[in-house]
């Protein structure tokens, strides 16, 4: 996790409307993502994660980067969780708000018995997660387990839902500072 620790040492944040926004190369892609990174952080979720799954999931769009390379590993097909509609037969719509954005987003190719694990970038305030959690119940399908890069350390809307995601560290973004809590390892 070294590569991943010294990355937030250059990681710039910028303010979008009062909320302290990290850049960052695995949540944003700038700066530029280092090869090396993106694996160290690969490897880091497949020891985390429980994989005896049917399906990886991940909402669009930075977390397809990760969920990609996972999938690439363990030849677990890849479910994206678009936000736009395409009208497929099954298509199931979500509504998701963040700390500074809200949009409908779409699944398809998740049914009723599937098995996924969810991955993502960050969790910050957890109102897309929550959001995903709900459609992916509403579909019959099972959730066993979620894992973000990055959490940042305060309330979050899952923590309104019976899930839990496992970090691979956790952060505060507070004055123009990224603090680390914890790296779980």
């Amino acid at each position: 996790m070294d590569r991943l620790l010294e990355s937030l040492d250059d990681a710039p944040i910028i303010d979008k409307d009062g909320y302290e926004y990290l850049v960052h190369p695995i949540s944003n892609g700038v700066p530029r993502l280092d090869p090396a990174l993106l694996r160290e952080v690969v490897t880091e979720v497949m020891q985390t994660a429980d994989l005896d799954v049917d399906k990886i999931v991940a909402p669009e769009a930075m977390g397809i980067h990760l969920a990609t390379a996972l999938s690439l590993q363990t030849d677990i097909p890849l479910v994206v969780i678009r936000k736009r509609p395409y009208g497929l037969e099954g298509e199931v719509s979500l509504h998701q708000e963040t700390g500074y954005s809200e949009s409908e987003m779409y699944i398809n190719d998740i049914e009723a018995g599937d098995r996924v694990v969810i991955v993502d970038d960050m969790l910050s305030t957890g109102g897309t997660l929550a959001a995903i959690c709900d459609a992916i119940d509403g579909i019959g399908a099972e959730i066993v387990d979620i894992v973000v890069v990055m959490r940042k350390v305060g309330g979050s809307a899952l923590d309104d839902t019976e899930y839990d995601a496992t970090s691979l560290i956790d952060i505060t973004v507070e004055d123009g500072e990224v603090t680390v809590h914890s790296v779980h390892q």
